[in-house]
């Protein structure tokens, strides 16, 4: 039996007026790709930092790989590529020389690989970093996380910054990644980015977790929604309360139906109320996990 990649049992970091993280507890296996979701200011930065070992935890315990996060921080490192949330570069050097400059701190020689990457991300390594846009550093800051193929990944935000063209790219790369048998701890608060990549994920509010879920299981359940519009508020109004757990809002109704509930008795209610419109979607990982775990505030 392989040893688990990251285990995380009881992990507390508290900094006062509710502000960090507490009595965390979840594992990834190697190979699989593990999300962090939540808003800003939910923790998952205050996680990542003491998987790195750059923050002693309060209580409970991080290991990656078998090693403590904290005593073992100098070989954990080694064994992954990191993406912080907030990059600090050297403003003085250029892309190239700081890309050499890690390479170094490595003891890795071969930098083919980085050069690829900086071909894949259309960066110009000869550019100071004082002169880089916010995107253009990230790309820097991820060359320098996946350059030398390391065992495990932890990605902090890593679309921060980046266009839509460039965060394809960053999917193509982390999916060529995980399929090579990488493990991967992505941390964001977009649910696509997560359900793009991730096997599960774990629901971060108020620096406690709220849920873990496999991503593949809570895609099987997603509703659909409905949404349907009425000659005026008062006939929507009368629509939502005829029916359950409908919702509305001027003279739109919104409402979902679980998979193998029968979509002819809605239609046909809808027909008789003299429904103007209607808009169907399927449920998105968003919406469920909202539902599931989140208030209307939320």
């Amino acid at each position: 039996m392989s040893e688990t990649a990251i285990e995380v049992s009881g992990l507390t970091k508290d900094y006062g007026g509710g502000r960090g993280v507490f009595g965390l507890s979840f594992a990834v296996q190697p190979g699989e790709a593990f999300g962090i979701l939540g808003p800003n200011g939910a923790g998952k930065t205050t996680t990542i930092r003491q998987l790195m070992g750059f923050v002693r935890s309060d209580s409970g315990s991080a290991r990656i790989f078998g090693q403590d996060c904290f005593a073992g921080a100098a070989r954990v490192q080694s064994q992954v590529g990191y993406l912080p949330g907030e990059l600090a570069l050297m403003d003085d050097m250029t892309g190239a020389a700081f890309i050499r400059l890690m390479a170094g701190l490595r003891g890795q020689k071969d930098l083919s690989y980085a050069w690829q990457l900086c071909q894949r991300f259309g960066l110009d390594v000869s550019q100071k970093i004082r002169k880089m846009s916010k995107g253009t550093k990230q790309k820097v800051g991820l060359v320098c996380a996946l350059m030398h193929r390391p065992r495990l990944l932890v990605l902090d935000e890593p679309t921060s910054g980046l266009d839509p063209l460039m965060q394809n790219q960053l999917w193509e790369i982390l999916l060529a990644e995980k399929q090579r048998g990488v493990t991967i701890l992505l941390s964001s608060h977009i649910f696509e980015e997560v359900e793009r990549l991730c096997d599960r994920a774990a629901l971060l509010r108020g620096g406690r977790i709220a849920a873990v879920e496999q991503l593949g299981e809570l895609r099987a359940k997603a509703s659909r929604v409905y949404q349907l519009r009425f000659a005026g508020e008062q006939e929507a109004a009368a629509f939502a309360a005829a029916w359950p757990d409908a919702a509305a809002k001027g003279d739109w109704v919104q409402l979902r139906l679980s998979q193998g509930e029968p979509v002819a008795r809605l239609l046909a209610m809808a027909a008789q109320s003299g429904v103007q419109d209607l808009k169907t979607r399927q449920e998105s990982l968003e919406d469920m996990f909202l539902r599931m775990y989140g208030g209307r505030n939320e």
